[in-house]
């Protein structure tokens, strides 16, 4: 995908927004800023907020934008929860968080994957969805902290349980190849 790609026909750009999109992952995150016209992408390590103020900075810097430009971003959820969601919309961006299963793929051959591409096509959806076509992608609802909270300790109750089956089960297995057949509370 070219640069020039970013622009469909008569999608409205607007050099008085900047936008972001994030391709997470483990250890580093790749950020594509755009204009709607120029895409300039960086790598930074991840959760490293510090260096995307810099990052931020300098790609107000290359577009010629003024501090208060508005900033649009998004990221597909994942492993890092909702965190990075509050802290973009406390510093006053304008995020989306989107599920990975609505991005759209080309189906008819092989595609190419890695960050850099991920990033790109994120930002191009980003600006199309910004400029009308809402079925695009699914938006995700951000639960508030009490929410996620709550959702983490079910999810931590589910994961005991099921290391306590296994504990069990695997307690079982060894009394039985110990030749002690009937461990207490196995029928």
């Amino acid at each position: 995908m070219t640069h020039a790609q970013i622009i469909h026909g008569d999608i409205n750009t607007s050099s008085g927004r900047l936008y972001i999109a994030f391709e997470l992952s483990n250890s580093k995150w790749k950020l594509a800023f755009g204009n709607g016209m120029k895409i300039r992408q960086k790598t930074i390590a991840a959760r490293d907020l510090g260096a995307l103020a810099e990052e931020i900075a300098k790609a107000r810097q290359k577009f010629k934008m003024a501090d208060d430009v508005p900033i649009y971003s998004c990221y597909e959820a994942g492993r890092d929860g909702f965190w990075i969601h509050r802290y973009l919309e406390s510093e006053g961006f304008h995020n989306l968080v989107v599920d990975s299963s609505g991005i759209e793929v080309n189906r008819r051959k092989r595609r190419a994957k890695s960050d850099r591409i991920d990033a790109e096509k994120l930002l191009n959806m980003l600006i199309r969805y910004l400029n009308g076509e809402q079925k695009l992608w699914s938006v995700l609802y951000v639960p508030d902290v009490g929410e996620e909270d709550e959702r983490q300790l079910n999810r931590e109750i589910e994961r005991l349980k099921k290391s306590e089956l296994l504990i069990g089960t695997g307690l079982n297995l060894y009394w039985r190849f110990m030749a002690l057949w009937h461990w207490p509370g196995s029928y």
